[in-house]
């Protein structure tokens, strides 16, 4: 990837890339074979670096940094037409971050599926901001943040005291539960999707940050313990997918009272994460 916010001398990877030629001439049934062993897993497919089926970042054999690349033009959406012919619909969200070109966004709205946005990107002052909840006009999926940001947690303490202030005055909030402010804010987004980090669910710190772009080694080493998991932070999802109707194939069992924090049928007692 070229120069960005992560990496100031890009991404370096070493990854070589697709001879989109030889695919196209079998239909790219490799990509087909991929697609369709994902959906046998999974409901939703995300495709990651979306952009490079546009164009993609090349270097040069041998170089030390990511700086010294340029664009080379993608397969486009041939692609996935050839999926969509030999596999009928195939549900995809496209990660869309980055240094979007504008042929990037024509061939996601080409291929209507929903692009991402991430409210850590939200708040740089500008009320015309794709990624701040009341500018969101497209099919979107909305995070507030993903495996390759901070936490919430984390993201907030490292602020300037204007920016966290203009974060605070969006919210209309202290900030003092900034990681569930956040969940909040994506789940009454218009969005079609609102997912959510484990990490922000369990208001964690950037002691449980799971990516840092562009550094080879340490990453994806967190989990956690099944003791971290209160059943007050799950009613708490529960309260705000049904409040915000997120809730169209997730039903509620029989007699469930979101404003009574405990489980039916259980002895627990659950903890208001608005408390």
């Amino acid at each position: 990837m070229p120069p960005d916010a992560f990496s100031p001398t890009g991404q370096f990877w070493g990854n070589p890339h697709y001879d989109w030629g030889k695919m196209r001439a079998n239909d790219y049934a490799w990509w087909v074979a991929r697609f369709q062993n994902t959906l046998s897993l999974v409901d939703i497919i995300r495709i990651d670096h979306f952009r490079g089926f546009a164009a993609a970042w090349t270097i040069p054999a041998g170089s030390e940094t990511a700086a010294s690349g340029w664009w080379v033009k993608g397969p486009g959406r041939s692609v996935f037409d050839a999926a969509m012919n030999q596999l009928g619909s195939v549900p995809v969200i496209v990660e869309d971050l980055g240094l979007i070109t504008a042929d990037v966004g024509e061939l996601r709205r080409a291929l209507d599926y929903p692009g991402m946005a991430v409210l850590q990107f939200a708040f740089d002052g500008n009320p015309a901001n794709p990624y701040i909840p009341h500018n969101y006009r497209e099919p979107m999926v909305v995070y507030p943040g993903t495996h390759d940001n901070q936490t919430t947690v984390g993201w907030f303490s490292t602020l300037s005291e204007g920016d966290r202030i203009r974060v605070m005055t969006y919210l209309g909030t202290t900030g003092a539960d900034i990681a569930w402010d956040f969940i909040r804010l994506a789940y009454e987004s218009v969005a079609e999707f609102a997912i959510v980090t484990m990490q922000d669910v369990l208001r964690l710190g950037d002691e449980a940050r799971m990516n840092w772009p562009g550094v080879a080694q340490g990453n994806w080493k967190w989990r956690f313990r099944i003791d971290q998991l209160d059943p007050g932070l799950a009613a708490g999802l529960a309260q705000l997918t049904q409040t915000f109707g997120r809730d169209r194939k997730l039903r509620p069992p029989s007699g469930y009272d979101p404003y009574d924090y405990t489980i039916p049928g259980t002895k627990h007692a659950l903890r208001n994460p608005w408390e």
